[in-house]
This record gives structure tokens, sequence and C-alpha cells, in this order.
């Protein structure tokens, strides 16, 4: 099982990488999301940059949401139930 403050160090740096390099999927790899971190990557260099205007948002998106979450939840919900979108 993971130790709870390990999951806490990760969401201040998921979170500012996800507003800052959503586009590129660095939050979802620092969370451990390798499939959907390849997906957000992938489609930014694939679309020459175009798709990552559509990835930045959600980076955007989901870099708020982890920043606004308790430690508590984000832990529940994204080191221990692995939910990988949203």
């Amino acid at each position: 099982m993971t130790n709870p403050s390990q999951g806490t160090d990760k969401k201040v740096a998921a979170g500012v990488c996800g507003i800052l390099l959503g586009a590129l999927g660095v939050h979802k790899f620092l969370l451990g999301y390798t499939t959907e971190g390849l997906i957000m990557l992938l489609v930014t260099i694939l679309t020459c940059g175009f798709g990552g205007a559509v990835m930045g948002i959600i980076g955007l998106v989901e870099g708020i949401m982890y920043l606004t979450k308790s430690d508590e939840e984000f832990v529940s919900t994204y080191i221990l139930s692995k939910k990988g979108w949203f």
C-alpha cells in the first residue's frame, strides 16, 4: 500500500506541472499514469502542436483540480484509486 504522505508530496508537483506543462502530460507521468501521459504527449507532438491547445486545457483543468482537493481526497482519488482522467 502506498504511503499517504508520499501522495501529498506529488499533489503540488502534479498540480503545477499540469497547469504549466499540461499539453505534454508531465503531470500524468509524475502520478504514474504512463499511458495517459503518452496519449497527451503524442497528441501534442503528432498534431504539430495544434492538439496541444486541447491537451493544455485538459492539463490546466486537471492541475487546478489536483490543487483544490484536500490531501486525503487527492491520495484517495489519484494515488490509491488510480483515476486517470479528471
